[in-house]
């Protein structure tokens, strides 16, 4: 059981990411920060943050999420997309979400963002992804074994076995 943990972990995480990717890209699932309007919502968000070129990072930042979520459910260059992902929430706690607190706006307060605490948990988690890899069942485990395979054929055909 224990190879499947990261492969729960790898899933929801790519969930979370290739859905917030896809808001920040293309408008789907608008939500409350950015709006409905994709690239264009997203620039303008970044913008009022004084994060320029808002339009170019807004690009950045969406291709970041959708294909970072995108491989870390295939679990393919796991790692790198972990390490991504963690500077992307890194920004986003640092510009948006510190100066609301800790905790997230639970009673949905007006004019009162959210706090950093579910970004923490994604970084942690992320954290974990990049320390600990794919897992089964992903193409990154299956590369590991396939050189695992290859070296020990050479190591075969050395008489080193």
């Amino acid at each position: 059981m224990r190879g499947l943990g990261p492969v729960l972990l790898r899933f929801v995480l790519g969930a979370v990411f290739i859905a917030h990717g896809a808001n920040k890209l293309f408008g789907a699932w608008a939500g409350p920060a950015i709006g409905a309007g994709g690239l264009s919502g997203t620039a303008a968000f970044l913008a009022t943050l004084h994060l320029e070129p808002a339009f170019a990072l807004a690009v950045l930042l969406g291709v970041t999420e959708f294909a970072g979520g995108i491989f870390l459910v295939l679990g393919f260059l796991t790692r790198w997309a972990s390490l991504a992902l963690v500077i992307s929430m890194g920004v986003a706690i640092w510009r948006v979400h510190w100066q609301v607190g800790f905790f997230m706006n639970w009673n949905s307060v007006p004019n009162r963002g959210e706090g950093m605490e579910y970004g923490l948990v994604l970084i942690a988690a992320l954290l974990c992804m990049a320390m600990t890899g794919a897992g089964d069942f992903s193409v990154d485990g299956r590369n590991a074994q396939s050189a695992a395979v290859r070296a020990a054929g050479r190591a075969r055909l050395r008489g080193k076995v």
